[in-house]
């Protein structure tokens, strides 16, 4: 049976009395109190084993006593728990010494999990106070459960220099995971370098990588680093890494085993101190069975899993995203605006497919075109049905439809070249001619929605994107 004294310091009667009972019914002796003062006595004076520790109290912050105990009782356990249910609550909890948070309101289960853990191995002795960027810096937003647990796991990791690999569906935020480990870890004092697989040629990646000697192949006309060498001292953001050639992947393996690299066309192994932090849109466990990703490598990488939840998933974080995105908007100059609740009951209610980045896109939108200051339904329901490219509504049939609209579309478009299309093996006359129609006309169809349109296409979706900037893509509207 569970042994122990629990001290729990929080102003709020409920919170106390709930803890109180839930732990006392499992076995333990509880003490609490709705200060810090009376906290700090009992902790200094050697009593407790275990300490809850609210964060708002009236006579003192949480996180400036938890130092304060850590010092004359290094190895008492301390738990966080707190409203302030934000990534910097969990990084400040981790690096003040805390040995866990808990975002209110939590589950009773996990708080006596959480107590039967802290009870059977000792506390951390703390680490050193970062100062820190405001919460409203923080470019991960979200009070759900979903994002709560990444937040603690975030704050594990910060002071590591464990692999993670980061999942998600486009749009999700992968690359804002990978900056806040790196911003708020040790390693924020280097640089942090990004590359996207998916944006760049395959035969190029290992140059990019790497970096290349002069005359190392065609058009090398000189030494170029790469971005293991700009990365050095940091972190290596490595997105879209299922689109990584084998190749790549064989070098890749190398370096994370031996700690070494070699540029392309260079013999003298360069030695690198780099944490990698990778993202995938893509099932890489598929990849493996398709025998398009190394296993080997995939463990590797895969030290700690992240996986971000679309936002669909996660539909309360909605009001805060939507509170932190005007407030972006106004800072950059725009005039203040809200969204009333009914409008944000409809937004809660959406899909979202292009996730965060589609509801910020739609925030900033609605700041700069809007005189309203009060956002409401009907707004939205023009914003949420009208398609970006000027097309009617989706049709009822679905996919079917959209590909009877592209056929009718595609007939039209091609219809004016009557006997000018090119002859059959002049592969580049026919892209210049079929390409970006054809993209227009799939977007149209969409409605603007990347991700269906590159289904349609069987192209990468970053692929679309740098193919819409290249070629100018614009929508056109589909014949009914």
């Amino acid at each position: 049976m569970p042994s122990g004294t629990i001290l729990i310091a929080d102003d709020d009667a409920a919170i106390r009395t709930v803890l109180s009972q839930a732990l006392t019914r499992v076995g333990y002796d509880v003490r609490t109190t709705s200060n810090a003062a009376t906290l700090w006595r009992w902790a200094s004076q050697g009593d407790g084993d275990l300490v809850f520790t609210d964060v708002m109290m009236p006579d003192e912050n949480g996180f400036d006593l938890i130092p304060r105990i850590k010092k004359v009782r290094p190895d008492i356990p301390i738990v966080v728990i707190s409203a302030q249910n934000t990534l910097m609550t969990a990084i400040t909890a981790a690096e003040r010494g805390a040995y866990e948070y808990l975002p209110k309101p939590f589950d009773l289960n996990e708080v006596i999990a959480v107590a039967e853990r802290a009870l059977s191995t000792p506390g951390a002795s703390g680490v050193p106070v970062l100062k820190p960027e405001d919460d409203d810096k923080i470019p991960l937003i979200g009070r759900s459960p979903a994002m709560q647990e990444i937040y603690r796991v975030l704050a594990r990791l910060m002071q590591t220099d464990l692999s993670v690999m980061v999942s998600g569906e486009s749009g999700t935020g992968k690359e804002l995971v990978a900056k806040a480990l790196h911003d708020y870890g040790k390693r924020r004092q280097g640089p942090f370098v990004a590359i996207n697989m998916a944006a760049i040629p395959r035969e190029l990646i290992e140059s990019e990588l790497f970096g290349h000697e002069k005359g190392a192949f065609t058009g090398a006309s000189q030494r170029s680093t790469g971005r293991f060498q700009q990365a050095e001292g940091g972190t290596l953001f490595l997105d879209e890494i299922g689109d990584m050639p084998m190749e790549a992947q064989t070098r890749l393996l190398r370096v994370l085993q031996e700690g070494e690299y070699t540029t392309v066309g260079g013999r003298t192994p360069i030695k690198t101190d780099v944490r990698i932090v990778a993202a995938t849109n893509r099932d890489l466990k598929q990849l493996i069975n398709q025998g398009l990703f190394r296993e080997d490598l995939f463990y590797r990488l895969n030290v700690v899993p992240i996986r971000l939840p679309p936002l669909r998933e996660r539909t309360e974080d909605i009001p805060d995203l939507v509170r932190h995105f005007l407030k972006l908007a106004q800072e950059e100059g725009l005039p203040p605006k809200s969204v009333d609740v009914e409008g944000m009951d409809l937004l809660k209610r959406y899909r979202w497919p292009g996730n965060v980045r589609e509801l910020e896109n739609l925030v900033r939108r609605l700041a700069a075109l809007y005189t309203e200051e009060t956002i409401g339904v009907s707004v939205l329901k023009i914003e949420l049905a009208e398609p970006t490219f000027g097309i009617p509504p989706e049709p009822a049939g679905g996919d079917e439809g959209l590909s009877e609209l592209v056929e009718r579309a595609l007939i039209r478009e091609f219809a004016s070249f009557g006997d000018d299309l090119p002859p059959d093996g002049l592969h580049e006359r026919v892209l210049a001619q079929v390409e970006k129609p054809l993209l227009s006309i799939c977007l149209a169809a969409t409605r603007g929605n990347q991700i269906k349109a590159s289904q349609l296409l069987g192209i990468n979706r970053n692929t679309l994107r740098k193919k819409i900037r290249e070629l100018d893509v614009q929508g056109v509207r589909l014949p009914r």
